[in-house]
């Protein structure tokens, strides 16, 4: 990227965070984000994903360091040649995920994410879900504990503990995966094309009511999401060279 004359430091509420900022800023300076050629995000995956919502708007692109206790999304933290790693960083783009939810009052709740939008039984008993892709139903009763649509970003997130798939991060494919199906047994999920228009209908929502979220912004209770990817909001994303996500995608396959 171009030279970073420019520099927004942004850190989460740790201790550890909050003093990588006070080193950086008095190093390198300090501008609003607004004002800045790039943003430095200090803290986890989670402030990661926070501060990318909140500067969707803004042109710079975000370079995350690692003071968190989950990094996947980050670079290691080193506070010399800070200048040096932005100018030789590269560039990812990432999409997020519409969610629209309607609850059961009829009101609509939308969020957009990054890594993927969730839907997890709220009460004792199993969901009941419909599936539908494309206006086409594809799973008339799915009986589980929940069910996701995750981006290649966010596969190796609650995707891959749920057992789904590590999608490419060039990939033009969504993962929807089931949290512990029951019926149909063990079913595996399903790969779709990132144009996939995905609508998730509760069935049966006041016996078995459900809560959704989109990257842990919740929803509350719902009885239907829609679930789209929004190619219009572009998320640039900076990496060390050798060590961006298309590698870190690659090399947690053989961990």
């Amino acid at each position: 990227m171009a030279t970073a004359r420019k520099i927004a430091f942004m850190a989460s509420e740790t201790e550890t965070a909050e003093e990588a900022l006070a080193t950086l800023s008095a190093r390198y300076g300090q501008v609003p984000p607004e004002a800045a050629d790039v943003i430095v995000a200090l803290g986890g995956d989670g402030f990661m994903l926070q501060t990318l919502h909140g500067t969707q708007d803004l042109p710079a692109p975000v370079y995350g360091m690692n003071c968190g206790t989950i990094g996947f999304l980050m670079n290691e933290y080193h506070a010399d040649g800070l200048v040096a790693r932005l100018e030789a960083a590269e560039e990812a783009i990432l999409n997020p995920l519409r969610m629209r939810a309607t609850r059961p009052d009829g009101t609509i709740v939308e969020a957009l994410a990054i890594n993927e939008v969730s839907l997890l039984r709220a009460g004792p008993q199993a969901a009941k879900l419909r599936i539908t892709v494309d206006g086409r139903v594809r799973l008339e009763e799915l009986v589980c504990d929940g069910a996701l649509v995750a981006t290649p970003a966010g596969s190796t997130a609650y995707n891959y503990s749920a057992h789904g798939p590590i999608l490419p991060i060039g990939s033009d494919v969504l993962a929807l995966t089931a949290v512990a199906p029951f019926r149909p047994r063990r079913w595996r999920g399903a790969l779709l094309p990132k144009r996939a228009k995905v609508r998730i209908d509760v069935l049966q929502p006041k016996k078995r009511p459900v809560m959704a979220e989109g990257d842990s912004r919740g929803a509350g209770v719902v009885i239907a999401v829609e679930i789209a990817s929004d190619p219009a909001i572009k998320h640039r994303i900076l990496f060390d060279p050798g060590h961006g996500l298309e590698e870190r995608l690659i090399r947690e396959q053989f961990v």
